[in-house]
């Protein structure tokens, strides 16, 4: 069973410079092992149902809003906002300085969908300061994966795919066949001053993402559909933008750094029927990865099922 809800102990807004400041909070035990919470998205968000997962008497459980998004300033749903200081370079380093500002030596790292991509970006900067690795639902910003998400899929979803596609006009993707045209098309709709363009946008895109989670049981069915007002246009404003330029990254980045993670135990978890982030990926960095252990769940989606959030608690306690 998951551990009770708990609220914050301390909160705070961090300075990482270029005009931005990050919201962060800390629950649990204050001198307890350091554990940091990675959101997906990008641009979704903190939210308190992470730390259910970790033991609060045993876990200084750290959580905080990426850049541009939740109570983090500016807001992204603004198109004012300057997005182009919200990077995976930012983010990695916005990471780094909220660590030496909470006096942390090490933590464990814990990360799902996009966050397992940062996780793991971090740690191959960084594995001097990460103690363990938790991954779930795992996503490595391998370029095909972006394309498989906003294109490739479309093969097991042609009507939502057609939606999806023709809500950017034609001048603005082309034929849409270019998974990162139609992306690109979507960020300068996201970019318009003009709020209802951003509305209409923002809400073609979360119909889509729902569509690729319609076959799983678990979770909501509208589970992004149900954002609302500026946190909906921030995330996929956040969204559009890091996709259409490809997270950031090289290629394979994670890939070839693998031999970075030697000695981080790490524990990854990934649904058999994941259609966001199909299992090829993390079995592929699992063989790289020796200190690392997969488990592939049957039935299980990109959202889990109760048999993952059971091995997700099992992993934080025997980290503990």
């Amino acid at each position: 069973m998951p551990y009770p809800p708990i609220e914050p102990y301390a909160t705070g807004m961090l300075d990482v410079g270029d005009q931005n400041a990050i919201f962060w909070e800390c629950s649990g035990n204050p001198d307890g092992k350091p554990a940091v919470v990675l959101h997906g998205g990008p641009g979704s968000g903190l939210r308190p149902g992470p730390r259910k997962s970790f033991d609060p008497t045993r876990y200084r459980i750290v959580q905080y809003d990426q850049r541009g998004c939740g109570r983090s300033t500016p807001h992204a749903s603004d198109p004012a906002t300057d997005l182009g200081v919200n990077t995976t370079a930012h983010l990695v380093a916005d990471l780094e300085r909220l660590r030496e500002h909470l006096g942390v030596d090490r933590w464990l790292v814990f990360g799902g969908s996009w966050g397992s991509t940062l996780a793991l970006t971090y740690a191959t900067r960084y594995p001097e300061r990460v103690s363990e690795l938790i991954l779930i639902g795992v996503t490595t910003g391998r370029h095909s994966e972006i394309d498989w998400l906003y294109r490739g899929v479309r093969r097991f979803f042609p009507e939502a795919w057609e939606r999806f596609r023709d809500a950017v006009p034609e001048e603005l993707r082309g034929d849409g066949l270019d998974a990162f045209g139609l992306l690109r098309g979507y960020t300068r709709l996201m970019d318009d001053p003009d709020r209802e363009v951003r509305a209409r946008a923002a809400a073609a895109w979360c119909a889509w993402e729902d569509a690729v989670l319609s076959t799983e049981e678990y979770g909501s069915p509208t589970a992004y559909s149900d954002r609302i007002g500026d946190d909906r246009l921030a995330f996929v404003r956040i969204c559009a933008h890091y996709f259409s330029h490809r997270v950031f990254l090289p290629d394979d980045v994670i890939f070839d750094r693998a031999d970075r993670l030697a000695g981080i135990p790490g524990v990854m978890l990934h649904g058999r029927a994941d259609l966001s982030g199909p299992a090829v990926n993390a079995w592929e960095l699992s063989r790289l990865w020796p200190d690392a252990e997969l488990t592939v769940f049957g039935g299980a989606g990109h959202k889990g099922n109760e048999a993952m959030g059971a091995a997700l608690l099992a992993a934080t306690d025997r980290f503990r």
